[in-house]
């Protein structure tokens, strides 16, 4: 909405010309380089997982008829939004499926 120059009313207000603003540098757009990837993946091996993320893996482990319902609320809860709990919910189900292969591998 432009300003009309009068002082009153939706659009009041001295009459400018619009600046347009430069775009702002969005790091999510970049992806994630070897080695940041080699890092995580080294962080999380001597780390292990977050108490909140040992609870969603007992979720799963557990299981029962509705266990990703509650597993997503639990982790929209704790996270904050949607697309984080989903992620974290399908990342902790690749770290169950990692350690049953490994457990059957040993077997």
């Amino acid at each position: 909405m432009a300003n009309s120059g009068i002082a009153q009313g939706i659009n009041k207000g001295h009459v400018v010309q619009k600046r347009e603003k430069p775009a702002r540098y969005n790091r999510k757009s970049v992806q994630a380089s070897k080695r940041q990837l080699m890092a995580r993946e080294i962080a999380r091996e001597v780390c292990g997982l977050a108490p909140y993320e040992r609870r969603i893996l007992d979720m799963i482990k557990t299981g029962g008829s509705s266990a990703d319902k509650r597993i997503y609320k639990f982790a929209k809860k704790r996270l904050g939004t949607h697309k984080r709990a989903l992620k974290k919910r399908e990342d902790i189900k690749a770290v169950n499926t990692a350690q049953r292969v490994r457990a059957a591998g040993a077997n």
